[in-house]
């Protein structure tokens, strides 16, 4: 539980063992759930020093936010469950810190709500959304109508899922669906669905790239693909015109099988070609672990269960704790490695844990 041991502990003391579950749990036997924290541990900084400079910018450059934290928050559902504020509090969180927030389709507030919260706090803050590409195309459209009006910046489309993950922990609590009181409020009035009632997210194995295709037909916002681990994906990703690419196992709660995000990065990075950017989320739980992502060719990275814990914890707050402590860690990595900008971490200063080869 690298660097947020505190804030996880108190939120599974204040949380229902159910939602407890829920949050924390993976796929299967959770190998790809641990492994995404584990696999920073494999890598060191190699600093490079003597390099002068006083004051670091911070900032990048994303689809939809041109001057960003490097440090997102990745879409996670039902915060509502964590905290009775839910996504509202997260989404001034993430603008009090100049932070991207992806608000998940699965949100326990609707999508103008958040955005309307983030933008409470600071006016520009920069709001995406994170879709399913739904087999009823009538359904996505109203979905991409509904993000663009409540004036987000960038679509996140989620492509790692034709099925749902198989959950043991869920399985075992019986958590099928949402307790009384709480839904997936994106869902709700949509076309095929009860009168002023919710749909179901549904999962399809049927959606393909043509499916990619259409929604970049209908929109003008930037499309990000979240999910792709191949670098075959990658390079098609760029053909077909996306904005930009999210590597990610979906924080290991899809195919337990799969490799860390961070093991798998330096393929991406080579396969895109500095085309587009690449962003990560899985496993990052330091400061540190976000210079490591940008040195091997992120932009930026997310972060999903941290942001939840410390939601749970202590509302608002502990949401701003959480992203601050890992923007002062982040700034003080770049300044032990020699950097001025994000951009001063390159492929070089990124060496295996117990490095002793050849130069």
């Amino acid at each position: 539980m690298n660097g947020f041991a505190e804030q996880h502990d108190r939120a599974k003391e204040v949380l229902d063992p159910v939602a407890y579950d829920y949050f924390a749990g993976g796929a299967g036997d959770e190998l790809a759930l641990v492994d995404n924290e584990n696999s920073f541990a494999r890598l060191a900084l190699l600093p490079r020093v003597l390099r002068g400079g006083a004051n670091r910018d911070l900032t990048v450059r994303l689809p939809g936010a041109p001057s960003a934290l490097p440090i997102m928050v990745a879409p996670t559902a039902f915060h509502r469950l964590a905290h009775p504020e839910g996504e509202l509090a997260t989404a001034r969180a993430a603008a009090a810190a100049g932070a991207v927030l992806i608000s998940s389709m699965a949100s326990t507030v609707a999508i103008d709500e958040v955005a309307a919260a983030a933008r409470q706090v600071r006016a520009e803050a920069p709001v995406w959304f994170q879709l399913y590409l739904q087999p009823d195309p009538r359904v996505t459209a109203r979905l991409v109508e509904r993000a663009e009006r409540a004036g987000c910046s960038a679509l996140v489309v989620t492509v790692d899922s034709p099925v749902f993950g198989m959950h043991e922990r869920d399985r075992r609590n019986g958590f099928h669906d949402l307790p009384d009181g709480y839904a997936a409020e994106n869902m709700r009035g949509l076309p095929g669905g009860p009168a002023g009632g919710t749909r179901d997210i549904e999962m399809s194995p049927e959606i393909s790239w043509q499916d990619v295709e259409s929604l970049l037909a209908m929109t003008r916002l930037p499309v990000l693909l979240k999910g792709i681990l191949h670098p075959d994906d990658a390079h098609l990703a760029v053909g077909f015109g996306v904005d930009g690419i999210i590597v990610s196992n979906h924080g290991g709660r899809q195919l337990d099988a799969t490799p860390a995000p961070i093991d798998v990065l330096p393929h991406i990075t080579k396969a895109v070609g500095g085309a587009i950017p690449l962003l990560l989320d899985g496993g990052v739980r330091r400061g540190t672990d976000v210079a490591v992502a940008l040195a091997l060719g992120a932009t930026a990275v997310g972060v999903g269960r941290p942001v939840v814990w410390g939601l749970a914890a202590d509302g608002e707050k502990g949401v701003r704790d959480v992203l601050e402590r890992l923007r002062v860690e982040f700034d003080q990595a770049l300044a032990l490695c020699g950097g001025r900008c994000c951009g001063d971490l390159t492929r070089d200063v990124v060496v295996p844990r117990g490095f002793g080869g050849s130069w």
